[in-house]
Parts: C-alpha cells; structure tokens; sequence
C-alpha cells in the first residue's frame, strides 16, 4: 500500500458532530462538550463552528429549518462513507440504523457522541482492507471523488493510501466500471417445462424442510401449502388455467406456504414459476425468505431472480454518457463525479444492478439528487440493445438471461401485465426477450385489478405525446442526451436500405405530435379565455384549419382543455385532489373536428412504423447467416418500436376513432372515456403548467387481464389477507362471489378454487380499536388528536391521511412538541426521503411516528413494538373520480351504497392487518372520523370490538392497554 501522504485535509474527528432534531438537537463540540439544543441555538452555534459530523445532511438540514446546499457538500455525511465503505448492504438512514448494520452497540437513548464511533468503525474496516484488490480499487476512486470535492478524500486517504500513480490511464478510469463487470454469456434455449403435478404430501414435507426444526409453527401454514397445489396441477384445457383464490389472513405464513410447492415444481418439471408482488417491500421480503431455502449465495443466484422493468436499472451506456459529460466540462463538471464514483463503487458489489428499491439505498438520490438516478435510468425507452458496447455487462440482460433458466422470478404485476399483453400482440414471428411462464402465482392479489387497470388503459396525454416524439426525433436541439430513432438506425441503414424510407416518413410524421415548449403553449391558450367572464360558460372554436396544420395533437390538446373547463364541477368530496377531469361526452364541437384530424394524423405515423417493423423482420429471416449479435439488436429493435410506439400509437387512433361516436344509451360500455387535467412540477421557473389528456380505461379491466393470460397459463394462484370483504352477514357464498366478480376469475373458463385459511392471531386480546366521538374535522382538534394519541402509545404510530395538505397541517402543529418529548416525527411529503426510506427509519427508531397518505398502508410491513398504532385522519372512501362514478353505476347491480362500503372495508381490513404481524405484537387502531357508519365496522376480525369513545378516554385505555411495551423516549 502506497504511504499517506500528510495534507492540510479537515478531519471528522476535528469537527462537531450534530444529531438534528426539531425539539432538542444533540451536539458534540470539538472541546468534547455533549450539548441539547433547541433549534435556534443550534443554527447559531453551528455558524461559528467547522462544517459537522452528521447523518443525511439534506434531513438535518430540513429539521433545522436551513437551506439546502448541492454536492459537494462541507460536512461529513456517515452515510456517503458508508456508502464508499458498505455498499449494497441495507442501512437505515439514522444514527442508529447505522450502528445496526455495523454491529455497533447503541443506548437506548441516541446522542451525538456515537458519531465519531460509528466513523471510526468504519475507517477502520477500511484499514483492515488497505492491502487487498478491494484497497486498490479504493484508492483509485479517491481520485474522481477528490476532484469532486468529497469531504472524506482526505480522511479515507489516511487510512488506505493515497492512489498509485497510473501513467497514461483515463483520471476517471476508476468510474469505468464496466469494464470491470462480469459479462453474461449464451446458453442453450431451455425446453418447455413439463406437467408433473406437486402432491400435497410433498409439498408439505418440503415446507417442514425449509422451516427447519426450531421454526415458529403457524396454524394453517401446512394447509395452505396443501391448497397451492391445485395451482400446480396439468391443465386440462387450452385456454383453461387452474385457478385457485386462497384467503390466509395475517400471520398464515402464506409465503413460505406458496414458495414450497411452487419450488417442487420448478424442479420437477424444470420449468419457472412467476411470483408476482404489488409493492417492492414484498419483492425484497419474498427474496430474503427464499434464503431459508437457498441458503448457498451460488445458488440462490442461480435459482432465483428479481425482475422489473428496464427503467429500474442502471444503465451502462447512460452513466458513461454521463462521465464523458462531466469530464468534458472540467471544473465545472467535477462535483457530478461524486454521485457516479459512488454508483461505480456500488455497482460492483450490486446483485442485480437495481437502483430503484433494490440494494442501493433509497437515500441515495436524496443526498446527491434524483436528477441522477433518473439519468442513469433507461426511463425513455433509448436502449440499443445489442449495438451498446456495454451488451455483454447489462444488468437488465444478465437478468433476463438468468430469468430463463431459473426456478423463481419474482416480478411485480405491472411486469407481469405488460409482458403477457405483449405476448398476446407481438408478430408471431419475433422471439419475445422473456420465456412466457405457465405457473403464476399473484401475491398481494386484492391489488390485481388495480394493476390490470393501470396496465390496459390508454392516455393520450401531452406529457406521453411528448415523451414519444423525443423518443422518435430526439432532443430537437436541446442540451439533452436524448437519441432519436436516426441515431439509433444510421449504420443499420446502411445495412438495409430498404429502411430508409419509413424512417424519413416516421421522422416527418412524428412532428404532428406536441412540440418542446406545448405545456407553456397550452396555458397561454387559456389564460386570454379566463379573463373574459362574460364567456366562461361558452367553448371558443380554436379548431381553426391553420391550428391543426400547425401541430393537430397541441390543437387537439387545447379544445379538450376548453372542454375540460367548461364542464368541470366543483366537487367537494374531492378536496385536496390534485387534478380536474371531466366527461368526454357529450363532445363538443371542436374536440369532434381536432380528434378526427389527430387520428388521421396518427395512422400516418403508424403507418411507417408498421413498414419498418416489417421490412426489419424480413431482413432477419431473409438472412440466415446474420450474425447473433446483429440479430438480436434488429429483433430487440422491433420489440421496442411495437412496445414504445406502433402499439402506442395504434391505441390512441382507436380511441379516437370510437369518440366519435357517442354511447348508446341503456347499453353497458366495455370503456369509460373521460379528459383529466394534472399539475406538472414548477421547476425551472415555470409558471404552474399542466398537463391535460384523453383517457379510457376498461369499465372492468380483468377482462383484458383473463383475455392475455388465460392462454399461455397453466395455473393460477392469487392469495391475500384480503381477497374478500366482512359484510358482516356471515354469507360466505356471497363474498365469494364478489371476490371473483372483482378479481375477474370469472372470465376464465375453470372455476377457481377456493380456500380461506383464519389467522392464528388472538386479535380480541392483541388489539384495541376506537371511533374517538369528540375530534372535530378542524385542523386544530385533529393535531391534538394525533399528538396526543402518540403520546399515549409512546411512539409507534402510523398516522394515515386523505389529503396531502391536511398531512402537512398537522405536521406542522405536533412535530415539535412530539420531539421534544422524544418521539421524532417522520412525514410523506415533508421530509426529504422517499417512502421506502421513511419505512425503514420507522422499523429502525421505534419510538418514532410516521405520517402518510392512505396508500401509504400498503409499504407499511414493520414488526414487532416499531408499529403499534394506526390512526386514520377520515373514513377511506374510494376516491369521487368518474371512474368511480361508472363503475359503482354500472357494476354494483343497483346497490351502489355498498360498492363503496366494499371498497371501504377492504382498505380498512389491509390496514388493521399492519398491527399484528407476529404472535407477542400487541396494537391500537384508532379512527378520528367519528361519522363513520357503524356497517363498516364488520371491516375487524372476529372478536375485535370496536368502540365508540371520547379522546381521553381513549388516551386512557390505550395507555393501560400498551403499558408492557417500554416506551422510554429518545431524547
């Protein structure tokens, strides 16, 4: 190891170390000296002392109320140290998540002298690998991190060297990494699976292997296994899977109890089987209990793989795009190599290569800006496949290649959806880059027919009309990245001639669709037409002929606008909802006469499109000599043009096309059409543009779900704790019903299965539930509601609203006063950290609390004291949208009351299933609505009784109820 060189560099055990806190703030002075201070005097002292030792800069910043600053930053941040230290390992972004994941002993009580100790221990791994291949590859990131300004170079230096001396090398080559990556390499096609089935006996068996002998037996979990194995079955009939509903309520074990004939299988008929999660926590908690199984790193990797879309990986190509960027720009371009000699570090020890929700922290973008994960990100649909020169080290190709041969994927639904859909529309023709599975089993299934609704609708929306242009013409002369699609074919049309054509007609025809610069276009449009009261109830002709030549998507997009605001209602129910919509029909006049010319304009796109697809997959079959490389890229080509845009804009012409001709009345429409305003971010100066589109969704999107599906599967399993909603009325048959109605597997040909499995939870001793009966829906008396029930709980809670601005209401009245008595204050929308990371410091700090929106409930799996409250702000009813609207109509069979109590009990159910996730959890729920009807409350399991009670009472009962938990605050 080359010897430090001694420097002038600020030390962190020279500087103060902070731990901020919107009550009293922990600071260790450079004398030594531990103080509490409250916010003013901590920005005071702070500005007379060096930058601080902390723990996420951008949060401390936040809670102490002081502007935030851009990388590089003065202080010494812990987390960007043990990022350069630790990488990939999952860490909590507080101090004591820290020393969780570093071993270190913490107190119950967490001050700003454990700093220096945590930073110690991590200098001091650095030294104990100063002398190995690691310590080499460490030192050479010290030199883009020390032209970025990193605070640590320094330090780190000290204990591992400085870097050797490289003559001739790039300065960055450390950033390179992929030319250090392991390259993925063919394998022969894997043969269709079999159709052996999976006894019951086995699959039983298998589960008391993976549980092991020292297992915490749960009721129920050997029967589910049983029951999953209807899903296994061979099928009978094309077209025809096995279905099977399994219900297994909260503490079932239900994921081992999948996982086990479902692994038989793969094995017994090498063959995958697809798990398909919503959230991203269960894809990662489904991951880590496969490890009971696997426990061998090797073969884990072997058998299992995560999938997700493209757009959640880093992208090789992207983030070299990015280095040459800021090394071409000298100084100016130095502190963006911060972030990417972090991402080179990190993506050497990565499994998969996932920045989003995989193993690089969620914090990460929080401390060096999302700007850069974004470009990183293949979001615009740009790869080039096997034209990259990074082909071979792709972490999306290593996964699909690994996808073929494995046992078990598990994906999300929206994955799921789309691949499925696109199997079902791609040319018969053209490879498919996924093997479609023939056993699927859907976790989280209650969340199917949201998935299938975001999956099968179609927008056409001025933000996804501008995203295809620049996706078709580029960047159009900005300072973009952005490829257009004549960067992208300018050597294979050298190659193929016979593609020249289309693309220039594909090019020309892409300039129909919105300009850079439509949203500003698109408010001017209508601020001259609110200033003319007189006119407000009347829609002006803009579709002039001249408009339309100009640009037919932005005339389009404006007389759908001026429709939008003609038609819109106040709606009161929908307070706090960010956007506006309205009802497509009946037409106006104008919208008739821009549609038509849109859709024309849209089938001259398509048109092209389809050509080039065509003469493309001519070239490969004409050429059986083609080399594998350039065949891949041109079949890889063709798949992403259907995807990113001939089935795009093949879509919006249809559904132009069908406005045209109004509803029939009394006749159930297969869509529900309507137009829809949202709120684009201000950035940039901008003066609150909007967005505004076309949208149509099926009236009930398990049709196209059944209808893609059905074919290629074998078998289905969809379980939840929540597949069926409590009436209350003890009719099985009935709920059962409407769970198939809703999830759709009434559409396929085989009955399901069912099967319901009780939780083995005590609820009636584990749980206390409340309708508090004197909160007032006044801010005021709900900010006393919640810091008081907090208090009560000593900490734990999980406060869940229906309006974001509500949310900050109320944070901003209890946040102090809750820290101050030592229960730190966590928020959706307020802090600055994302909500995975906000789980993750709610699981670590239990004395903390944490508010969010009512979606919120489902990212929320914290065992044990961390939760052991829930209180909702209101009842959750389903949200007053037209969508809503039509399919309480048109599906409740005339009881459209209960549609929504449905709707609601389900949302309550999935939240009350957050409290008891282990046997010895014990928690509270607490609904502050004190006008939620009593026909709701069959929500609770069995035995639970919910009662009606003033706030101190309440406060008094929870109390004694909670008392075996310790709830000694963090000061």
């Amino acid at each position: 190891m080359p010897p430090a060189q001694p420097s002038s560099f600020r030390s962190p055990f020279d500087a103060p170390a902070l731990i901020a806190r919107r009550g009293l703030s922990s600071l260790l002075t450079p004398d030594g000296e531990l103080l509490d201070l409250n916010p003013e005097d901590t920005r005071a002292i702070l500005g007379q002392l060096p930058p601080p030792l902390l723990v996420h800069g951008p949060a401390a910043l936040r809670t102490l109320e002081l502007s935030p600053l851009s990388q590089p930053v003065p202080w010494f941040d812990l987390l960007d140290l043990f990022l350069f230290t630790h990488p990939a390992k999952p860490v909590a972004p507080t101090p004591r998540g820290l020393a969780i994941a570093l071993g270190v002993r913490v107190a119950e009580t967490v001050e700003a002298d454990l700093l220096p100790l945590l930073c110690e221990t991590m200098l001091a791994h650095l030294r104990n690998v100063a002398d190995t291949n690691e310590g080499t590859k460490l030192r050479a990131l010290l030199v883009p991190l020390g032209k970025a300004g990193w605070a640590w170079t320094g330090e780190v230096a000290e204990a591992i060297g400085t870097p050797a001396d490289t003559v001739g090398a790039h300065p960055y080559e450390a950033v390179r990494v992929w030319k250090r990556l392991a390259r993925w390499e063919e394998t022969a096609p894997r043969p269709a699976p079999g159709s052996h089935p999976v006894s019951q006996r086995d699959a039983r068996e298998r589960l008391r292997k993976i549980l092991g002998p020292d297992a915490e037996i749960r009721a129920g979990q050997a029967d589910f296994a049983s029951v999953a194995t209807a899903a296994f079955e061979p099928r009978e009939t094309l077209g025809a899977p096995n279905i099977v509903l399994a219900e297994a309520g909260t503490g079932t074990g239900k994921t081992l109890g999948y996982i086990a004939p479902a692994s038989l299988w793969a094995e017994q008929n090498d063959g995958a089987v697809w798990i398909s999660t919503y959230t991203r926590h269960l894809q990662r908690q489904i991951e880590q209990e496969l490890t009971r199984l696997y426990p061998g790193e090797k073969e884990l990797r072997s058998r299992v793989v995560v999938r997700k879309g493209r757009e959640n990986y880093l992208c090789l190509l992207n983030m070299e795009d990015l280095l040459n960027t800021a090394s071409s720009r000298g100084m100016e371009g130095a502190a963006a190599l911060l972030p990417l000699a972090l991402l080179a570090r990190w993506a050497e020890a990565t499994r998969d290569g996932d920045i989003m929700g995989g193993d690089l922290p969620g914090w990460f973008g929080e401390l060096f800006g999302h700007g850069t994960l974004s470009g990183v990100a293949d979001r615009r649909g740009e790869c080039i496949h096997a034209a990259c020169p990074h082909y071979q080290s792709c972490f999306v190709e290593h996964g699909i290649r690994r996808a073929r041969q494995a046992d078990l994927v598990i994906a999300n639904h929206a994955l799921v959806m789309a691949q499925a859909s696109w199997a079902a529309l791609a040319p018969a023709n053209l490879p498919d880059e996924d093997t479609a599975p023939t056993r699927y089993v859907f976790d989280e299934g209650h969340h199917v027919p949201d998935a299938a609704d975001s999956a099968f609708a179609t927008a056409f929306s001025g933000l996804e009309a501008a995203e295809l242009r620049r996706w078709l013409l580029g960047a159009e002369g900005s300072r973009s990245r952005a490829r257009g699609l004549q960067r992208r074919l300018d050597d294979l049309v050298e190659r193929i001639p016979s593609i020249d054509t289309p693309v220039a007609a594909v090019l020309q025809a892409a300039r129909a669709l919105p300009a850079p610069g439509w949203s500003t276009r698109l408010r001017e449009a209508l601020t001259p037409k609110e200033d003319h009261h007189d006119q407000s109830d009347k829609t002006p002709d803009i579709a002039t002929d001249a408009a339309l030549i100009e640009n037919p998507s932005e005339t389009f997009l404006q007389a759908i606008d001026q429709q939008l605001r003609a038609r819109q209602a106040k709606n009161t129910r929908a307070d706090g909802y960010v956007s506006a919509e309205c009802d497509l029909h009946p037409l106006n006049g104008p919208v008739a006469t821009a549609a038509d010319q849109l859709a024309r304009s849209l089938k001259r796109l398509s048109e092209p499109l389809g050509l080039l697809c065509r003469r493309l997959e001519s070239q490969v079959e004409d050429d059986p000599e083609m080399d594998a490389p350039l065949r891949q890229r041109i079949e890889a080509l063709v798949r992403t043009l259907h995807r990113r845009a001939l089935t795009r804009v093949t879509g919006w012409t249809i559904m132009l096309t069908a406005l045209q001709t109004p509803p029939e009345a009394g006749v159930i429409p297969t869509h529900i059409d309507f137009i829809r305003s949202d709120r684009l971010p201000r950035i940039r100066g901008t003066q609150g543009d909007h967005d505004v589109g076309l949208y149509r969704h099926w009236l009930d999107p398990t049709i196209p779900f059944a209808a893609t599906i059905q074919t290629p599967a074998h078998g289905l399993l969809l379980t939840s704790a929540t597949l069926r909603d409590r009436t209350g009325n003890g009719d099985d048959e009935d709920s059962w019903r409407a769970a198939e109605l809703r999830l759709g597997t009434n559409h396929f040909m085989n009955p399901a299965i069912r099967a319901a499995l009780m939780s083995p939870f005590d609820y009636a001793s584990q749980t206390r539930a409340y309708v508090i009966t004197d909160v007032s829906a006044e801010i005021p008396s709900m900010a006393h509601a919640f810091r008081a029930l907090f208090e009560a709980s000593g900490g734990g809670g999980l406060g869940l609203f229906t309006a974001i601005k509500r949310l900050r209401e109320v944070h901003k009245r209890i946040h102090e006063p809750l820290e101050v008595a030592g229960f730190p204050l966590y928020a959706q929308h307020v802090d600055a950290m994302d909500n995975a990371t906000l789980v993750d410091v709610f699981r670590t700090e239990t004395h903390s609390c944490l508010l969010g929106t009512d979606a919120m409930r489902d990212g929320v799996d914290v065992p044990g004291e961390a939760l052991r409250m829930v209180v909702f702000e209101r009842t959750p009813w389903p949200r007053p949208d037209i969508l809503h609207r039509e399919r309480r109509r048109l599906l409740s069979e005339g009881r459209p009351s209960e549609y929504d109590d449905r709707i609601t009990r389900m949302r309550l159910r999935q939240a009350f299933g957050r409290l008891i996730r282990r046997g010895d959890d014990r928690g509270v729920f607490v609904m502050l609505d004190r006008r939620m009807p009593s026909r709701l409350l069959s929500a609770f399991p069995d035995g639970v009784e919910v009662r009606r009670v003033s706030l101190a009472q309440a406060i008094d009962e929870i109390g004694a109820f909670l008392t075996p938990i310790d709830t000694t605050p963090e000061n």
